[in-house]
């Protein structure tokens, strides 16, 4: 079990992130582009991950790379990993495993609550719409609050 995770989600040139992932073993950098939505995805990703479902995942494209987060949940405790794949349309087994988690799910829910308060916080709803291209996920990361509100445990 990790003593804790940490996600930062980053803006760069317009239509760009690049989101750090830490814990007590490792940090990775992921990159995503605006070619989907990708922070919509992630936040919807964790809120099914926080409601109960046992696996999700979730594709950032960083053109032609990809990274695709494969959440299993475990009880009270989720297994996150993500591959690197050459081709966003490859399987699972061709990509590389570059970074892998064992958390609480309510200690991950608000690593990406946090994450997300502090991007809005940092840039602004305008400045993100600005640099990324699209509105602030403003509605998935309420739907992922209102969530884990309901589902965490004293």
């Amino acid at each position: 079990m990790t003593s804790g995770i940490r996600i930062t989600w980053t803006l760069g040139a317009h239509g760009w992130a690049d989101c750090i992932l830490e814990d007590h073993r490792t940090t990775t950098e992921l990159t995503a582009s605006r070619i989907t939505s990708a922070p919509e995805d992630f936040l919807t990703a964790v809120t099914r991950v926080v409601a109960g479902e046992t696996e999700t995942r979730v594709q950032f494209e960083a053109e032609p790379t990809a990274y695709r987060w494969i959440f299993h949940r475990e009880g009270e405790d989720v297994r996150s990993r993500v591959l690197e794949l050459r081709d966003g349309s490859d399987h699972d087994n061709r990509g590389t495993e570059i970074w892998s988690s064992r958390s609480g799910v309510d200690r991950f829910a608000r690593a990406v609550i946090r994450c997300f308060d502090e991007v809005a916080q940092t840039y602004g709803e305008s400045g993100y719409r600005g640099k990324w291209g699209e509105p602030f996920p403003r509605t998935e990361l309420e739907a992922l609050r209102r969530h884990w509100r309901t589902h965490q445990h004293p």
